[in-house]
């Protein structure tokens, strides 16, 4: 005879050393503010906002299953919002990008409430045509530069400042930070009962509400949530650039990167965004310089990896290694004791719930 012993646990070693290199690269990333040349900086602060974008709309569709062509209307949103309370309303920068991020979040409550009575591809259309509304109406206001958009002062920009270090570097940490609280808010999500809520709507909407999941009050909790980071990183974007307009803030795009960056890292996995965020960095350095021809290799290299990888890169090492550095899902361990018979080996078996 032998007696069994259970245990339920979510980390394991590969996600614990993860951990730690995460830890050291957060602080060498830290550290770049102040060695890193303005150049360098610039290009990581919009790596950053990308990978923010791209771990949001991951929310959405590979978590929650609200597959949004639309996330421009926040990002433009949040930018029109930084540059109404700095020229408009004279408030400070920080000041500014608070209203950028609540402005985006209080617009998602609404446009849910219409979004949400559709379902599949006409909910995808409709949160294009949310977009399209706003770029229309942006375009029509003269106090923010109509169609043809309207510039901050050198003294707004010269006023983004924290300690001594020059605007560059503030940007930078600024684009970092919303990055990592991106992450960690998603995977914190994941690791609750609302997180199972959302992989239970993503799978069976119908089986999830028969189970008492509250399906309406759950997807306006995310599509909040993503308004609210989305409106932060327009803000930060259109902050750097110092230059806004209807047709770039809220250009249909913004929402065709992030669907590149998630396809190819994949669906569905916190880990997918930052390996397709990388890709897509990549090629664009090398490649950007092409024309037409980059936009070619961008949609050759997304349907090759959607026909060979359709679970993406990323999603195709995890599930063929068993590897994952932000676990989320409960695994059940059983343990047996050593038998009691001779010549018997003991024997443990593990099940994922």
């Amino acid at each position: 005879m032998s007696t069994a012993m259970t245990k339920v646990v979510q980390s394991s070693r590969t996600s614990r050393i993860a951990g730690l290199v995460a830890i050291v690269l957060i602080l060498a990333l830290l550290s770049a503010a102040g060695w890193a040349d303005r150049g360098t900086l610039s290009l990581l602060m919009e790596f950053f906002c990308y990978l923010a974008l791209a771990e949001m709309w991951n929310l959405l569709a590979g978590f929650a299953g609200i597959v949004s062509l639309g996330q421009q209307a926040f990002l433009g949103l949040g930018g029109y919002a930084l540059f109404f309370a700095a020229l408009r309303l004279g408030w400070n920068p920080l000041e500014a990008f608070l209203l950028a991020g609540v402005a985006g979040a209080i617009i998602a409550v609404p446009s849910a409430l219409v979004v949400f009575r559709l379902h599949g591809a006409y909910l995808a259309i409709g949160t294009w045509v949310l977009a399209e509304v706003l770029r229309l109406i942006f375009s029509e206001v003269p106090s923010l530069g109509a169609g043809s958009g309207i510039s901050l002062p050198v003294k707004f920009a010269k006023s983004v400042h924290l300690g001594g270090m020059h605007r560059d570097a503030v940007l930078y940490l600024a684009a970092l930070a919303l990055a990592l609280i991106t992450i960690l808010a998603s995977y914190l999500l994941l690791r609750s009962q609302r997180g199972l809520a959302l992989t239970a709507i993503r799978d069976n909407e119908l089986g999830a509400r028969s189970s008492g999941v509250r399906i309406f009050s759950v997807k306006l909790m995310v599509f909040a949530a993503t308004g609210l980071g989305t409106g932060f990183t327009g803000a930060l974007l259109y902050l750097a650039k110092l230059r806004i307009s209807p047709l770039a803030a809220f250009d249909v795009n913004w929402t065709s990167y992030m669907i590149f960056m998630v396809v190819i890292g994949g669906v569905g996995t916190l880990e997918g965004p930052i390996v397709g965020t990388l890709v897509y960095f990549i090629l664009r350095q090398y490649l950007a310089d092409l024309g037409s021809w980059y936009l070619i290799i961008l949609g050759v290299v997304a349907v090759t990896v959607m026909l060979r990888l359709p679970m993406g890169i990323w999603g195709t090492v995890a599930r063929k290694y068993d590897i994952s550095l932000f676990p989320t899902r409960r695994r059940v361990l059983f343990d047996q004791d050593k038998p009691t018979t001779p010549g018997v080996a003991a024997s443990s078996a593990e099940t994922t719930a």
